[in-house]
C-alpha cells in the first residue's frame, strides 16, 4: 500500500483535479486572479512611487522657501496691499540669526527668454544662484561643472544648461563646455550641463533653465540686492517647519509687516511634502495587500469548497483506502497537498502572467516618459505571495482533510 501511495501520488492528484476540470478551473481563475490583481497593484504602485520621485528629483527633502508677497494688514504706519522684497541683507540675517540652518541662499529669475547658438534657439528661463544652492536642488551634471566663488567674486559671464536647453542648442551632442551661448543681449560661456530631470523647480524647472552666477544676472538686469526666493535647508535634527516660522518672524519685524498678517510672505515646506509622499504610498501599499489579499482568501474559500465537493464524491473511494490499509496521515496528506498543488499551480500562473504585463507598462510608460520606471515587483515580494499561496493552500484543504479522515469504510460500502 505506502509503495503504491507513494509511486502514483501525483497520477492520482491529477486524475482528481482533470476528473473536476471546470470546478477546477473555475476555482484556479479565482486564485490566478487574486495573485495577479495583488502584484499588478504592488508593480503599479511602485512605478507610480518613481514617477512622483522623478517630479521631486534633486531636491533636498529638509528644503524651505520663502516669497514676498503683499501685505493685508496695516502696521506702524504702513498700509495693507504693501509690497515688498526680499534681499541679499535679509539672508545673511537669516544666516546670522538662527544657528539650525544649514544653508541659506538665494534665488532671482529671469522669465520669457531665448537661449540661441548659430542657428538653433531654446525658450528657457535664467536663474542667478550661488554655489551652495547645489545642496537645495542638486544638479546632475554629465559635462563640466556648475557655478562656483569665484564665478561669483569675478562677475564671470558663464552658464550652466539644463537638459532641455542642452538637447535643442546642441542636438547632435557632445561636450558643448567652451561654447558661447547669448541669453538676451549677453553671451555667456557654457562650463557645465545639468541632466537633472526633474519638473519641480524653484524658479522654473531645471532642465528648462539657463543657471549662471547671481552676481551677474543682478547687475546685467538692474535687480539690485533684490532675490525672488529664499531658499533654506535645516540641519540634521531640526524642523524646517520651525526655521520657516522664526525666519518669518525676523523678516517681518525687519520690514515692518504685522506679525498676524498671513498673506505677506508665501512659504514652501519641501519637508511636508516628502512626508505626505511617503504617508500616501504607505496608505496605498496597505490598501494593495489587503484587496489583494481579500481576493486571495475569497479563492482558498472557493478553494476548500472544491476539495470538499471532491471529497465527498470520492468517499467510497477512501473508504476502500481505509479498509485496505491506508492510515488517516496517507489521506490527510492526499488531500492537503491536492489543495496545495491546486492553488500554487494557478498562483504562479498569476506570478507570471502580472510579470508579463508589469513588463509591458514599463517598457512603454519608459519610452513616453524618456526615463527609466520599475513598475515591477520585488523577488522578495514574490516569494512572499508563493508563501502566502502555499499557507492557503493547506488552510484550504484542512477541512476538506477532517472529513476524509472522519470516513469510515463501512459507511463507504453503504453509500455505495
Amino acid at each position: 500500500m505506502n509503495r503504491f501511495f507513494d509511486r502514483d501520488r501525483f497520477h492520482e492528484i491529477w486524475e482528481t483535479l482533470t476528473r473536476n476540470r471546470s470546478r477546477s478551473l473555475l476555482t484556479g481563475f479565482g486564485v490566478f486572479w487574486g495573485i495577479f490583481m495583488l502584484l499588478s497593484m504592488m508593480g503599479g504602485g511602485q512605478g507610480l512611487k518613481a514617477l512622483l520621485e522623478h517630479e521631486l528629483e534633486g531636491f533636498a527633502t529638509n528644503s524651505g522657501f520663502l516669497i514676498s508677497g503683499e501685505t493685508s494688514l496695516p502696521y506702524k504706519g504702513f498700509r495693507s496691499g504693501r509690497t515688498w522684497t526680499l534681499t541679499l541683507s535679509d539672508i545673511e540675517r537669516l544666516r546670522r540669526s538662527i544657528p539650525e540652518i544649514d544653508v541659506v541662499t538665494g534665488n532671482i529669475g529671469m522669465w520669457g527668454s531665448q537661449a540661441t547658438y548659430e542657428d538653433r534657439e531654446a525658450d528657457c528661463q535664467g536663474r542667478g544662484v550661488r554655489p551652495e544652492y547645489a545642496r537645495i536642488e542638486e544638479p546632475k551634471l554629465a559635462y563640466g561643472r556648475y557655478i562656483n566663488e569665484v564665478d561669483i567674486d569675478q562677475e564671470r559671464k558663464v552658464c550652466v544648461l539644463g537638459k532641455r536647453v542642452y538637447q535643442n542648442l546642441f542636438p547632435d551632442g557632445g561636450d558643448p563646455c567652451g561654447e558661447f551661448v547669448q541669453f538676451g543681449n549677453v553671451w555667456f560661456q557654457v562650463v557645465g550641463v545639468d541632466m537633472n530631470n526633474g519638473n519641480i523647480g524653484i524658479n522654473g524647472t531645471a532642465d528648462r533653465s539657463l543657471t549662471i552666477p547671481m552676481s551677474v544676472l543682478q547687475k546685467l538686469y538692474n535687480k539690485g540686492d533684490d532675490v525672488d526666493f529664499i531658499c533654506m535647508t535645516a540641519k540634521p535634527g531640526y524642523k524646517i517647519k520651525d526655521i520657516l516660522a522664526r525666519s518669518k518672524e525676523i523678516l517681518f519685524r525687519e520690514h515692518f509687516i504685522d506679525p498676524d498678517d498671513k498673506k505677506a510672505v508665501f512659504e514652501v515646506n519641501a519637508e511636508e511634502l516628502f512626508s505626505i509622499m511617503d504617508n500616501l504610498f504607505k496608505g496605498v501599499n496597505l490598501l494593495i495587500w489587503l484587496v489583494g489579499f481579500g481576493t486571495l482568501l475569497a479563492a482558498a474559500i472557493g478553494v476548500s469548497n472544491i476539495m470538499m465537493v471532491t471529497v465527498k464524491e470520492r468517499t467510497t473511494e477512501i473508504g476502500i483506502r481505509r479498509a485496505i490499509g491506508a492510515t488517516p496521515k496517507m489521506i490527510l496528506s492526499q488531500i492537503m497537498l491536492e489543495s496545495v498543488l491546486l492553488t500554487l499551480a494557478f498562483g504562479l500562473l498569476g506570478i507570471v502572467f502580472s510579470v508579463m504585463v508589469l513588463s509591458v507598462a514599463e517598457i512603454g510608460v519608459s519610452a513616453s516618459m524618456e526615463m527609466a520606471v520599475g513598475f515591477q515587483v520585488s523577488f522578495g515580494a514574490a516569494m512572499l505571495a508563493v508563501l502566502i499561496l502555499t499557507v492557503l493552500g493547506l488552510l484550504a484543504g484542512l477541512a476538506p482533510a477532517a472529513r476524509a479522515m472522519n470516513i469510515k469504510p463501512v459507511d463507504a460500502m453503504r453509500d455505495e
